[in-house]
């Protein structure tokens, strides 16, 4: 999966994609709110268990989000999921 494979849905104040890879979920939004969302950048977060979590690789240290993403940036993140995984991702 690549960014480029994303179907982004319309949510509150902007849209998310949300790819499973297995035991985590990566949640890809851009809004209002999100960190770089107005100024057309992404911001992910990791979930697992239904909750926020650090997943160290993919956030910083301390924090369960990484925002002011280029779709570029999100790419290398997807592969880095599935190297830390070893899961293909699944859109859901």
């Amino acid at each position: 999966m690549t960014f480029n494979d994303l179907e982004f849905k319309n949510v509150s104040h902007g849209i998310q994609a949300l790819v499973d890879f297995g035991k985590y979920h990566l949640s890809i939004v851009k809004n209002d709110i999100s960190y770089g969302g107005k100024q057309g950048l992404y911001e992910i977060g990791v979930f697992a268990d239904d909750a926020m979590v650090e997943l160290p690789g993919i956030t910083n240290e301390n924090d369960t989000v990484k925002g002011f993403l280029t779709s570029v940036d999100v790419d290398a993140i997807i592969k880095k999921m599935y190297l830390v995984t070893g899961t293909e991702g699944k859109q859901i």
